[in-house]
């Protein structure tokens, strides 16, 4: 919630679109550029996972990266609305950010090889995150109209909630104090272990080639306002309705992932991605673009819930924050760049439909990469047991 691409996401577009006057490309390249720290999450996973800190892997990291964010987010109300300034400011936000999100994902996917449930617990993950934008939706609108001081100051209280969260409930074994040297042999010795995956490889380029399908998220912004005429917090309530269904195909995962291999439920989810963009072709007034981000909201979630899982079951043993924040730094590159390819062409007089088309066909294109998928991870489906998802804590 408290990236500076989600909550602040919508008042931030409405800054630089409102205020500083950026093309359609130049806020494309905002946003890709303000998550550089994302794309160099692996870091921040050798960081976790290989170096201790306080005796602990995990704990006081999150409770380190939550104040330094919380104070990031209300520096930002004293900096000037230019696009270099702002820019930084989301840099520095994110910089921090991104070490709370290798924490959690180093722990998510510890938990769920050690109990089977990567699926089940990738579903859980993205009902979590479709909550907030159920939430982030209506309310990033009225932050929106509101006046940028109040961005700052929801996304820094969003940010310092996960302080006692992790400090109350976040209980980790600790790690016995290591020598410098032991600490860069284990360093290494993840670095090999990635290296070496295959799996992990080959789920990375499926991931990244879906990821990097042509997008028209920006594009889609400047119609709403400029040709349809909606208000900020029209197009954030539209994000409610996205959310919502994408809460529901994330609970559909769970039962279908214990009947289903993954690659069954691959194949369906991102073919029906790619069909259902189509819809965006008669998105002309509020009704259907309500209908149509609805559907959207479904579908995409149960293909991204999907990917997330695949990308879960490849990760080796003892490398679960460094290969996570692998896969989330390609899923960031691979998504930003999207968008700004297709903001790129959309200033470069693409229409709106030609961008749907492409997003389309790019989408069903990577289905041909599927049979090559190691057939070790694509025959599992989560283990039918487990009532208790989570190790308990030490």
């Amino acid at each position: 919630m408290a990236s500076p691409v989600v909550l602040a996401g919508l008042p931030l577009r409405f800054l630089l679109k409102g205020e500083v006057h950026v093309t359609q490309e130049q806020m494309a390249l905002f946003f890709f550029w303000c998550q550089l720290a994302f794309y160099l999450k692996p870091l921040a996973g050798i960081l976790t996972d290989a170096f201790p800190i306080f005796g602990t892997r995990r704990r006081h990291y999150l409770l380190i990266s939550s104040v330094l964010a919380a104070s990031s987010w209300i520096g930002m109300n004293f900096l000037p609305h230019k696009f270099g300034a702002i820019l930084f400011g989301a840099m520095v936000v994110n910089l921090f950010m991104v070490m709370a999100s290798t924490v959690i994902g180093g722990y998510l996917v510890e938990a769920g090889q050690s109990n089977g449930a990567t699926g089940e617990l990738t579903a859980l993950r993205m009902m979590v995150a479709n909550f907030c934008e159920l939430a982030q939706g209506p309310l990033g609108g009225f932050l929106a109209t509101a006046g940028f001081i109040w961005t700052t100051v929801a996304n820094a209280v969003v940010a310092l909630a996960i302080f006692p969260l992790a400090y109350f409930f976040l209980r980790e074994q600790a790690v016995p104090q290591q020598g410098s040297g032991v600490v860069l042999q284990n360093a290494r010795r993840q670095l090999k272990a990635i290296m070496r995956s295959k799996s992990l490889w080959m789920a990375l380029l499926f991931i990244g080639l879906d990821f990097f399908a042509p997008g028209f998220n920006t594009p889609l912004y400047y119609k709403q306002t400029d040709e349809l005429h909606f208000s900020q917090q029209a197009i954030g309530n539209l994000g409610a309705f996205s959310g919502g269904f994408a809460i529901l195909a994330a609970i559909a995962y769970v039962p279908l992932i214990k009947q289903f291999s993954i690659r069954v439920l691959l194949f369906i989810s991102i073919l029906a991605t790619a069909l259902e963009t189509l819809f965006y072709l008669f998105y002309s007034d509020w009704p259907r673009a309500m209908l149509i981000e609805s559907q959207n909201g479904f579908f995409s979630a149960f293909a991204t819930v999907a990917l997330f899982d695949l990308a879960a079951r490849s990760i080796p043993k003892a490398c679960e924050a460094l290969g996570y924040s692998l896969i989330m730094s390609v899923i960031n590159v691979a998504s930003s760049a999207s968008d700004v390819v297709g903001s790129h062409l959309a200033d470069n007089h693409w229409t709106f439909a030609h961008l749907i088309y492409l997003n389309a066909g790019t989408t069903a294109i990577v289905l041909v990469l599927l049979p090559f998928l190691p057939s070790a991870l694509m025959r599992k489906k989560d283990a039918v047991q487990s009532t208790e998802i989570l190790p308990e804590p030490a």
